[in-house]
Parts: C-alpha cells; structure tokens; sequence
C-alpha cells in the first residue's frame, strides 16, 4: 500500500509545474510520511456546483496548479463539445495565495484548447468578472477565489455564458471531462496568446453601479468600510464617488489586500471578532451605518447604531438585510419576481405577497436565484445579494452596499433608521427572528452520521413546538430538485438542516414567526423569539448527536 501511495506520488511529482509543490512533495517522499501521502492522494479534489474549493498544497487532494491546469483542460473540453470552440473566456481572481498563478494557467489552458481567453488586469471583486461575462459576450468565465475561506485555501469558480454560475448537468459533464484528462504533458500550454483587460471592464461596471440607485435619492449616509483584507477598497471607493455618497472611513488595518488576512481568524463578516476593528474604527467616527465586504466582496455584512448592544454597534442578520432592501425596492415602486434560497427567511415571500410581486424559492446558491424568470431582486441570508440580475446574475457587495446606503439616507431624510424599518416589517408581517447552528468539523463523516441519525430518527418536535413535517429534500419536491438537506415545518417555525457546498461544516438554519399586535410588544415577541430559537437549536443539536 505505502509503495503504491510512493508511486502514484512520484508520478504526481514528476509532472507538477509548480517549485513550491513540488519541494513540498519531494519532502512528504522523502520522510516517508505515509499518513500525509495518503491524505493528500485519497481520492480527488471533486469538481462541483461550487466548481473547485480546498486547501493550498501538493497533490490531488488539494488546490495546486496542476489540479487547476486538469480543470481547465476539463472545461475547455467541455465548452469545444458544446460548440463553443473560438469563443472567450474570460478569467477574474482574487488577492490570495497562487490565484494570479492559476488565473495565469487557466488562460494558457483555454488558449492551446483553441479557445480565447482574457484575463482582468488585476485581482478585482468576483462581481466585477460576473458583469464581465455578459459584457464581454463570453461563453464562460472563471473565477479563482476562495470567498471567505481561511488564507490556507483557494478555490475556482465557474460562470457559463449567460453569467451564471454552473448548475446540473453541466457541472457533471465538466467534472467527467477533467477525468478523462490524461497526462498534463498532453495538456498544451502556450506561453502567450491570451489578452490582459484593460480597465475599459471594470470602468462599465463601474457605470452600471449608480443604475440600482434612484435618480433623484439622497445620498447623505456616512459609512464605515472594511474589505477584510479583500479586494473591495478601490471599487467599492469609486462606486460610492460616483454615486456622490461621503467617502466612507475605510478600516485602515483591513483596507489593502493580504494572502495571510492577519487581523481575523476567518476573512468572513459572520465570524466571532472579524468586525471588531470595524466597530472600533466606528466608534471613533460615529457614522451612520458599517459595511464590510467578504475578501472577493461578492457579500455584503451591515451594522447598525445600537445602543442596547454592548459596544454600541449590532450586525444586521443577512435575513434582515435581505428584507430591508426588499422593502425598500418596494417603496421604489419596481416590478418583477423577489427570490431567495430555502435557507433565507419566509418574511421575504410576505412582503412580495403584500406588494403583489412574484416570489420564487429555490435551492440554496446564487446559481440557482439567479435563474429565476423575471428576477428583480434576490438573495440569501448569507450575506449575498443580487439586486441589479441585469447586470450581474449573482451575489454582488458592491451595489448591494450602494443600496443599503441608499436606504438609510433615505430613512435619515425622515429621522429615521433602519432598526425603525425593521420594526415596520416586524408590525406589518410578524416578528420573523432568524439564526444558525454551524458546526465546523475536522472529519467529514460527523456530517455523514448526523444527516443519517436525523434520516433514521426524525424529531417530533423541537423547543416545545410540534414539528407538523418533515421533508427529505434528497428525494426533492415539486419545486425543487434533489438537494441533501432536510425541512421540518412546526407550528410558528421553520428548522432546515444540510451540509455546507462549500466548507467542512454542518449548518442548521432555524427560523421562528412571533406575531405582533402593536409596538408595545415587540420587546416581548423579541424574547419569546430569542427563547424558542435558543430552544430550538439546543434539541437540533441533540437530535442530530453533533
């Protein structure tokens, strides 16, 4: 068994083109670290929806540049099976570790496959490579990022020509086209060849940015921002110029790109601590409202003025941005269809009920909401917005914050606040309160066995409610393919259950419906609403044994 993993290993080496890896390798070979051999050749880095994601390193367990060469040798097969041969693709990446580098093969890739390939001049938002897609009349797009994954991973994204993102079957088919890939000698790379973008793309996005904003709206709000050690600084800067808003106050230890994202455990808004700099800087600035963009700035986290908060600044739940905008598009007077992923909260579909708009429910990801017929605003309670699907048909935090911006000097014009807004909605459609039970494992079989044990031993009911269904959304439903996930309905609450598409995590999205008679007892269905979430998530977490 070792002299097989030595083998396959040696084989792997001898074709890497990467020094850093293959030093790497060399050195696992050479201490004879069985174990690590065989974490690193146990399989494949599966190609998915979520196109490629997973930790930087030698082998084919992991993100290098001789997995990326075998992708887009894949996707190219794929695009000339599909006719596309001598069409464009267009590549965008991020600031992390070896994203220029894969940017770089991608597009040596596509070039000696016969195809054309651009790649952005500069590590740029994922959004700004989705706009490019369409603007460029592209077949495909790539996009190397690991969103906000630890610095220790980088992943690759990938749009068809309709700007976005794969879904069945095509994400099947590519994956069977990369294994079918033989030897990366047999994979031609020229040296050059493909073109470098200008900032003509970038410039047209930045155009199209004011179009979510109403001609004639206020634009007094004052902002702090962070990129996170993202991308997001220059753009989102430039889009708020334009736009005429005040400059924001940038977090100055988080404003420029790094790999290593030193100040925060995990680059991401949601995570305990990584908005403590931003709150600190707010407190010295007392602006209106926080943004913070995820390192690609595909996402978008706000914060609020909250003075029953410790520390004075409270984060806005994805679900509560996600309705704010909603009704703040409504106020706008737009038509079309409102959509959002089963995970994101129901008070979406009320407000589109109650404006007469459509409203669509799909699975979870932007490559889904996106497709929705006659999409006017989605989004999910990830941080992720889409609130301009003409332009970029995906998740995008830069005109997300120009809107939320928007909002609040619109609230402001009335002495108004978006916590005041939030009480409206709460008023007109029931408390909906919203939380997560994420459980980041080292072993992937916890997730396994907790699905399996949930499967088996369906809970009856959970915090004291009865639980009124159970679905198994593998089997899928009328509305919605096959997905691994489970739904449970209760009396005033919602709990669904699924394995993350793109972290080693186990995430169990809870929501309860509180009504509400007048303001007076909005402090009381907040408790109540509290109460049975904390309930709720205590007996999740018992019924699934994690």
């Amino acid at each position: 068994m070792q002299h097989d993993l030595i083998a396959q290993a040696r084989t792997w080496l001898a074709e890497d083109p990467d020094p850093e890896t293959r030093a790497e390798l060399a050195a696992i070979i050479e201490a004879g670290d069985a174990q690590e051999l065989a974490a690193r050749f146990a399989g494949t880095l599966q190609f998915g929806t979520a196109g490629l994601r997973g930790e930087l390193g030698a082998g084919p367990t992991r993100m290098n540049r001789s997995v990326v060469i075998r992708a887009a040798a894949g996707l190219a097969a794929y695009l000339t099976a599909q006719g596309e041969k001598g069409g464009l693709v267009v590549i965008g990446y991020d600031a992390r570790y070896k994203s220029e580098d894969f940017a770089r093969d991608t597009a040596a890739v596509m070039t000696g496959a016969g195809l054309r390939a651009a790649v952005l001049p500069r590590p740029l938002p994922t959004p700004v490579l989705a706009y490019a897609i369409r603007h460029l009349g592209a077949v495909a797009g790539v996009e190397v990022t690991a969103s906000h994954n630890p610095p220790r991973d980088n992943g690759y994204k990938v749009y068809l020509g309709d700007g976005s993102q794969i879904v069945p079957p095509a994400d099947g088919e590519i994956a069977a086209a990369i294994d079918a890939v033989g030897p990366l000698a047999g994979v031609p790379r020229p040296e050059d060849g493909w073109e470098t973008l200008g900032d003509e793309v970038l410039a047209a996005y930045l155009a199209r940015t004011d179009t979510v904003l109403a001609p004639d709206s206020p634009r007094t709000a004052r902002t702090v921002y962070t990129a996170m050690h993202g991308v997001g600084t220059s753009v989102l800067t430039a889009a708020f110029e334009r736009a005429g808003f005040p400059a924001p106050v940038l977090v100055a230890e988080q404003a420029e790109p790094d790999p290593a994202f030193p100040t925060v455990a995990f680059p991401n808004p949601e995570e305990p601590g990584a908005m403590d700099l931003a709150f600190a800087t707010a407190r010295r600035a007392a602006p209106d409202l926080v943004i913070a963009n995820d390192p690609d700035a595909d996402r978008c986290a706000v914060a609020v003025p909250d003075t029953a908060t410790e520390g004075g600044w409270r984060m806005l739940r994805g679900d509560e941005v996600g309705a704010l905008l909603a009704a703040h598009l409504v106020e706008r007077g737009v038509s079309g269809v409102f959509a959002e992923s089963i995970v994101s909260s129901s008070l979406l579909g009320r407000i589109a009920e109650k404006a007469g708009l459509g409203y669509e429910e799909t699975l979870t990801g932007f490559k889904w909401i996106a497709r929705v017929d006659g999409l006017r605003y989605g989004y999910e309670e990830a941080l992720g917005y889409c609130v301009d699907p003409e332009g970029v048909r995906d998740k995008d935090g830069i005109t997300a914050a120009l809107l939320v911006a928007e909002l609040a000097s619109v609230l402001k014009e009335r002495g108004r606040t978006l916590l005041d807004l939030l009480d409206d909605l709460a008023l007109a459609h029931g408390l909906h309160a919203t939380d997560q039970l994420s459980v980041r494992v080292e072993d992937l079989s916890v997730i396994a066995d907790a699905m399996a044990r949930l499967r088996e031993q369906p809970p009856t009911a959970l915090a004291g409610l009865a639980v009124t269904s159970a679905e198994d959304l593998a089997r899928g439903t009328d509305k919605l393919p096959p997905t691994d996930g489970l739904r449970y309905r209760l009396e005033g609450a919602r709990v669904i259950v699924r394995p993350s598409g793109t972290e080693p995590k186990l995430k169990c999205y809870l929501e309860v419906v509180v009504p509400v008679a007048d303001a007076a007892g909005l402090p009381a269905a907040r408790a109540r609403g509290a109460e049975l979430l904390a309930g709720i998530k205590q007996d999740v977490a018992a019924a699934a044994g994690i």
